[in-house]
């Protein structure tokens, strides 16, 4: 063999793996390998598109709790807009001031969305409603009014489900869904999450009541 062929770095001798490495992935386990896919499927933009099947058995890890870290930004929200709730009635949204409020935005064609659901119907059993308010609204098109009230029947939730009755506020114009916001009684956005998460914890659930 020349030298030109030992020394070269792709050789199959040198490609081999060093026996510590081959060692430490062997004993990697496989919920290590699932938080490793999930971070860079979301970090790369890909999750949005994986199947709510796939969302759930992620949420299942404990890698997607929901963090209830400070937002970074300052926010208020803007209460002055309307909704409808599956009855088609108008709900001014100012009614809900002086509670924390849960607000999602969804659709039934949404995998991530459906994906997270169960984790906040299981939330909203939990918490102290007389403190939080939810609001799970719904962005869909194409006869909402029978597509969305069907599905959550189908699914016995049973949360409190709103449509836009109108132009939304600025904040909830978001680039995807799911989009899930927080907001204090004194109307500041103290929590903002694009994207999947598991809401059933008690982390998060003393987040929501302790303001």
């Amino acid at each position: 063999m020349n030298n030109r062929h030992r020394n070269n770095p792709l050789s199959t001798k040198n490609m081999q793996l060093n026996p510590k490495i081959k060692a430490i992935l062997i004993k990697i386990k496989p919920w290590a390998i699932y938080i490793a896919l999930f971070l860079v499927l979301r970090y790369s933009g890909i999750l949005a598109g994986v199947s709510d099947v796939t969302h759930r058995a992620l949420l299942q890890t404990g890698a997607m709790n929901a963090n209830t870290a400070p937002v970074k930004e300052n926010k208020k929200f803007n209460y002055n807009f309307e909704l409808l709730d599956l009855n088609q009635t108008k709900i001014d949204v100012s009614e809900f001031k002086g509670k924390t409020i849960f607000l999602n935005l969804w659709a039934t064609w949404c995998g991530p969305c459906r994906a997270e659901m169960p984790s906040i119907q299981s939330l909203y059993e939990k918490v102290d409603r007389d403190k939080v308010a939810f609001i799970m609204l719904s962005i869909d098109h194409n006869d909402p009014f029978t597509k969305v009230p069907k599905y959550i029947q189908s699914n016995d939730f049973t949360f409190p489900v709103y449509y836009p009755a109108g132009t939304l506020p600025q904040l909830l114009q978001v680039r995807s869904i799911p989009t899930t916001f927080v907001i204090a009684p004194d109307g500041s956005v103290i929590y903002s999450e694009m994207g999947t998460a598991n809401y059933d914890t008690e982390e998060f659930k003393n987040f929501l009541e302790q303001r």
